[in-house]
């Protein structure tokens, strides 16, 4: 039992350090010509774009929701006009990234994986490599450099339709009048508060693409293997989102 939890506990180890050496390769090839923007536009509408929606209406949800708990909160102490500063900067410096970037995961964090790792097993990436083609500059930079850029501006949709819904729901369901609801809002975010914000979806949009694009380009064993890989992908990337998430909140506010 000893020597199986030290290979296991060597197995997590090897794994992270091929995972860093695959993020260097990456940083390196992103680097180096031929640069292909039409790559990086494509994944940019499929990452994007393909994930505004789903953000869009769980932001939404997020900012009613929160409006609600922070009036109930709040009417205790006869604070309720501070509602609007409540979840303005609640979604701007923590849950706009955070859940942007797990809805990202599940959507196309997982999609990524699997297109690659069915790839990987069809043994199309063999042949590119054959072919004197990087299988990391042509299949992997592109992902990693479109959700990257995509994540901040998926941030700013679920921050602005969370505190739409915020505004609806404390302005006509809670009965806080606009003023002191909007008026808090402006006393209680800056901008630091939302370069914070995005530059936590700038770096969640990284880490989740370069965990995708590793578990796809690493799968083996046929169709279910590729099927691991995606769950491994979606697992270990909902992972890094909250430990990341919680060391750049540490630095920032300690």
């Amino acid at each position: 039992m000893h020597v199986l939890g030290v290979g296991r506990i060597r197995a997590v180890f090897e794994d992270f350090g091929a995972q860093v050496l695959f993020a260097g390769e990456t940083l390196a090839w992103a680097l180096r010509p031929p640069f292909r923007p039409e790559l990086l536009l494509q994944q940019a509408a499929a990452i994007g774009v393909g994930s505004t929606f789903i953000v869009a209406v769980t932001g939404l949800f997020a900012g009613m929701v929160l409006a609600l708990q922070g009036n109930y909160a709040m009417r205790q102490f006869g604070a309720e006009g501070y509602v609007g500063g409540f979840v303005a900067i609640s979604l701007v410096r923590e849950l706009g990234p955070v859940f942007t970037a797990l809805m990202v995961t599940g959507r196309s964090g997982s999609a990524i994986t699997t297109e690659l790792g069915t790839m990987r097993v069809t043994e199309q990436i063999d042949a590119m490599e054959s072919m004197a083609v990087s299988p990391i500059h042509y299949l992997v930079v592109p992902r990693v450099l479109a959700a990257t850029l995509m994540m901040p501006l998926l941030a700013v949709v679920f921050s602005a339709t969370g505190y739409l819904g915020g505004y609806l729901i404390g302005t006509f369901v809670s009965l806080i009048p606009p003023g002191p609801f909007l008026d808090h809002t402006k006393s209680m975010v800056d901008v630091h508060d939302m370069t914070h914000g995005l530059t936590k979806a700038l770096i969640f949009g990284a880490v989740v693409s370069l965990i995708a694009t590793f578990r796809g380009f690493t799968a083996s064993g046929g169709a279910r293997g590729v099927g691991e890989a995606t769950t491994r992908a979606v697992v270990w990337s909902s992972v890094a989102i909250l430990v990341v998430d919680y060391l750049l909140t540490f630095i920032s506010i300690g």
